[in-house]
């Protein structure tokens, strides 16, 4: 596993890469994510989409609190992910939600707090993009 640390706001993002059945991004994000913030997680986040992560695992192990300023990153996210993934047409995602059977395959969160997995699930993430208890389990699930 390679470790990038970036620092940013006082407060460090490691970014690695792993292997699973394809290369991941993870990036573990450390601290509240509110509207005070949210634009260093957006920007560490665009750089990896832009720098051409196609897999991504956000490890929210040290994120307590997490706000709708979060949650419009995470979905920015998976708003850029999905451009670039043309297996699956909008059609069908959209069906596969609705079914309850569709999950990003480009996107994963992993170590949601109680707080934050409220959060993610109260506003309907949870039907779209999979949160796995822990990183391996993530990993393995790409």
């Amino acid at each position: 596993m390679l470790t990038n640390k970036i620092y940013s706001s006082g407060r460090s993002q490691n970014i690695s890469i792993m292997n699973g059945r394809v290369p991941i991004q993870v990036m573990e994000v450390h601290g509240n994510i509110d509207s005070s913030n949210h634009e260093t997680f957006q920007s560490k986040a665009r750089e990896l989409v832009d720098g051409g992560a196609r897999y991504i695992l956000l490890d929210f192990a040290d994120v307590p609190y997490m706000s709708s300023a979060g949650l419009r990153v995470i979905q920015s996210i998976y708003n850029q992910l999905r451009a670039l993934d043309t297996s699956t047409s909008e059609e069908e995602v959209h069906k596969g939600i609705k079914a309850g059977t569709y999950k990003s395959p480009n996107l994963k969160v992993a170590n949601l707090s109680k707080a934050t997995r409220e959060v993610f699930s109260m506003s309907g993430f949870d039907m779209f993009i999979e949160a796995c208890a822990d990183v391996k389990t993530a990993v393995a699930s790409f």
